[in-house]
């Protein structure tokens, strides 16, 4: 699989850590939109598009986020044991879910270095 063309779009706030959102095209047929270009402690990295997590209610079913202490539907407290635990690498639990995400490290090593490519020549031409 093949990346065919990289877009980037930079965010203005300096002192934030989102720099950009990048959206990739495979093989100019598969597209992947709001992939996120990231300040971290050891340097840039991409984070894959995600939603919150959410766990229905056991009185009405309504889907809240996670750690939410009531329902948004019917005000009825939450249990706390009531949300299914998602650990993230770090062992924290997770908010977010990846909605597409690389299988491989190799493969997810290419996509970043071509995003961060990407990212790094639509700020220098921005500068220009």
């Amino acid at each position: 699989m093949e990346i065919t063309e990289v877009r980037i779009v930079l965010k203005d706030s300096p002192d934030k850590k989102l720099k950009a959102y990048a959206t990739v095209t495979f093989d100019n047929v598969f597209v992947v939109r709001n992939i996120k270009v990231i300040e971290g402690s050891t340097g840039l990295f991409i984070a894959m598009p995600s939603r919150k997590v959410k766990y229905p209610c056991p009185k009405c079913s309504f889907k809240n986020e996670l750690r939410s202490k009531y329902c948004n539907q019917c005000a009825a407290a939450l249990p706390l044991d009531a949300a299914p635990q998602r650990l993230d690498e770090a062992g924290n639990q997770s908010e977010h879910k990846d909605i597409a995400h690389p299988i491989t490290q190799q493969f997810r090593e290419y996509l970043q270095k071509d995003v961060l490519k990407a990212y790094e020549q639509e700020k220098n031409r921005a500068k220009a």
